[in-house]
Formats: C-alpha cells, structure tokens, sequence
C-alpha cells in the first residue's frame, strides 16, 4: 500500500472505527477481491466488538499490497459518506505533495539524530518501528528487549530501540541511514521533515 494510503488511514482511524461496520458487506467484498485471506476474515469476525473488527481490518489492509486501499474504497458501498471522504482527503494529500519532498542538506544526513530527534520520530511512527529497527540492524532480541524494559509505553521502546542502534553505530548512525530504513518501509516522507524541524 502506498505510504500516502497508510498514513490516510491512520490518521482517520478513529473516525473510522465509529462510521464503518465491517462484519458485513466490507470483509465479504475484500476476500471475494484476494485482499484478505481466510485466516484474516476469521481474526477480523473472532474481535468482540464492531470497532475491533475495524480496527483488525485497519491494522491488516496496510500489509495486504498496492490494490488494498483501492478495493476497501470499492467496499464500502453501504458506507457512501466514508468513501467521500476518504476520497477527498487522498486528493488533498496528493495536491500537498510536491511540498513534502524538500530537500535534506548533506551535512545534516551526515549527522547522528538527536534525543529530540528521536523522540519525535517516535511520537510518528505506528506498528512498523519494529521492521525499521530491524532494516537499522537491530536484533529480535534487541526490540525485545526494548519491550521487557519498557512494558507500557510504546513509546519509550522506540525511543530505546534507536538509542541502542545509535550507541551501536556510533558515527554510523546517520540520519540519512534512518531515512532510508525509513523509506524501505515506506514511511511517509512528512515523518522524517517533522524529525528534522
């Protein structure tokens, strides 16, 4: 799914789990199109509340390739106003695009990120942290470590998991290495520029 997509979602996600019921019409459609296998349909229906069974939607769609936004959009039939909208936030996050690619100085690429810095990134970043860490060259053991130390804030084990890979590192560590373990996971471009601010 494109990054644009992803972060649309997320950041509806709420909105979405009060607007949108997904036991019907909306998972049917998406298995019937591949988007969703068997398993996946059976995680969604075993949630015991319609807004679980949104959000387990919401947290699979994003792994399930190019087409899945396009044929949740296509789901939701029963949903008109939801479509709309989303729709409509995708054109003003397409018009806002050709801002989003400023330009990073060398020098600054070259630099470790701050404590700051990753704080910010962290605030940012969703379920996909743990495969940038992992891109960056940490460990299973590493990130699980960071969750043993840190057991209820998820923020806390971001933020630890990329001061261990920056002590690791050490002048290595590079904003520009950050960025582009950033961007394999196809992490909106916005994340990083709200880092560097």
């Amino acid at each position: 799914m494109d990054a644009r997509d992803k972060q649309l979602l997320r950041s509806l996600r709420l909105e979405l789990c009060t607007e949108v019921l997904v036991d019907g019409v909306v998972i049917q459609y998406l298995y019937q199109e591949g988007i969703l296998t068997d398993s996946h349909v059976q995680e969604i229906k075993s949630q015991t509340t319609s807004q679980r069974k949104t959000m387990m939607l919401l947290d699979i769609l994003p792994t399930r390739g190019p087409k899945a936004f396009d044929a949740f959009l296509d789901s939701l039939q029963e949903f008109p106003w939801v479509k709309e909208k989303l729709m409509m936030k995708r054109r003003e996050m397409t018009v806002q695009d050709p801002a989003d690619v400023t330009e990073i100085a060398p020098c600054i690429l070259k630099t470790s990120p701050t404590d700051q810095q990753l704080n910010k990134l962290a605030r940012r970043l969703g379920p996909e942290w743990e495969h940038i860490v992992l891109c960056l060259g940490l460990s299973h053991t590493d990130i699980y470590r960071c969750k043993v130390n840190h057991p209820h804030n998820l923020q806390s084990q971001m933020v630890a998991a990329f001061v261990l890979w920056r002590q690791r590192l050490g002048k290595n560590a590079t904003i520009q290495s950050l960025r582009a373990s950033l961007m394999a996971e196809e992490v909106d471009p916005s994340v990083i520029q709200y880092m560097l601010e």
